[in-house]
């Protein structure tokens, strides 16, 4: 090993610990407390290993109930947030003298405090006994309503679940968006408008390829980010998310380490490292279908 190899080494050492220390080992106990059966946290011993851990955890209601959350939440939030963001990004692009201004306001909501936020999504939609939430009124002028989505049917709970995330992740997506419209090389949409392109063809023909890799990127950061969500049904719901019905597959990990149902970490484990191989699997499969769909 040469003098600039060790030198570089040296650099990427403090890195490394890093990792090490804080990503490598916590992954690798969470991995051996999910196997240790009837694990005491006080005297930090157990009467044996095996795949109980996980039979409990794929068997426990609770967590069934957090596992449909959490997929729903997924398969709403993810597309509809991108597609969404792909739409205000390509309008802000067309307005070039105020895109700055409005960037900054969409941008807002994501530097906002979560649990701010969730409060006033309670206001806006939560029925009390002095008045039925701004949006019920809104339902009324169309004759609908009252509809109670806070302490509500579950329909109205996801509903409101969805759209707050939604609100909260799509301020980030807007902003990369914008910013990867704004890099799209103009000698391009010179060419098409000489050609006379239709504008629909030269959106999905030029515009989208050309940003594919960051719409991958933001699908990619957005499956991992919903499927860790739990401050958002927090915010909404309380900290009794299993009573609510609303809890994720994190919260469920929060639930058996903190919670009411504390102190069993090996039930805690068993479930992370289920959500870990889910996360890792859909990964995987976005990596595959990307090689064909991203233009590199």
């Amino acid at each position: 090993m040469n003098t600039n190899n060790k030198k570089a080494w040296l650099y990427l050492l403090p890195a490394i610990l890093f990792l090490v220390f804080f990503l490598v080992y916590p992954l690798i106990d969470v991995f051996i407390y999910s196997v240790e059966e009837g694990y005491n946290f006080a005297s930090q011993t157990y009467f044996g290993t095996g795949l109980y851990n996980f039979s409990y955890v794929l068997h426990d209601p609770f967590f069934l109930q957090a596992v449909k959350n959490t997929f729903i939440l997924v398969i709403i939030t993810v597309p509809v947030s991108t597609g969404l963001a792909l739409l205000i990004s390509a309008g802000l692009s067309s307005i070039r003298p105020l895109r700055d201004l409005f960037q900054t306001i969409y941008f807002l909501p994501y530097v906002t405090n979560t649990l701010a936020v969730g409060l006033v999504f309670m206001i806006l939609f939560q029925k009390t006994e002095y008045t039925d939430g701004l949006v019920n009124l809104m339902l009324s002028w169309f004759g609908r309503g009252p509809v109670d989505f806070i302490d509500g049917p579950y329909w109205a709970k996801m509903f409101v679940l969805c759209f707050y995330t939604i609100w909260i992740v799509m301020p980030f997506k807007i902003l990369v968006l914008t910013s990867a419209l704004s890099s799209v090389n103009p000698d391009y949409y010179r060419a098409a408008r000489v050609d006379g392109t239709p504008r629909l063809r030269v959106f999905t023909k030029i515009t989208l390829p050309m940003i594919s890799p960051m719409i991958f990127y933001l699908v990619i950061t957005g499956f991992i980010g919903a499927f860790k969500a739990y401050s958002d049904a927090v915010a909404l719901f309380g900290t009794d998310l299993n009573a609510a019905g609303m809890n994720t597959i994190v919260g469920y990990v929060y639930d058996m380490l903190y919670g009411d149902s504390g102190g069993y970490p090996s039930y805690a484990s068993a479930a992370a490292v289920i959500l870990f191989a889910i996360v890792l699997t859909i990964t995987c499969v976005n990596l595959l279908v990307s090689r064909k769909k991203v233009r590199i």
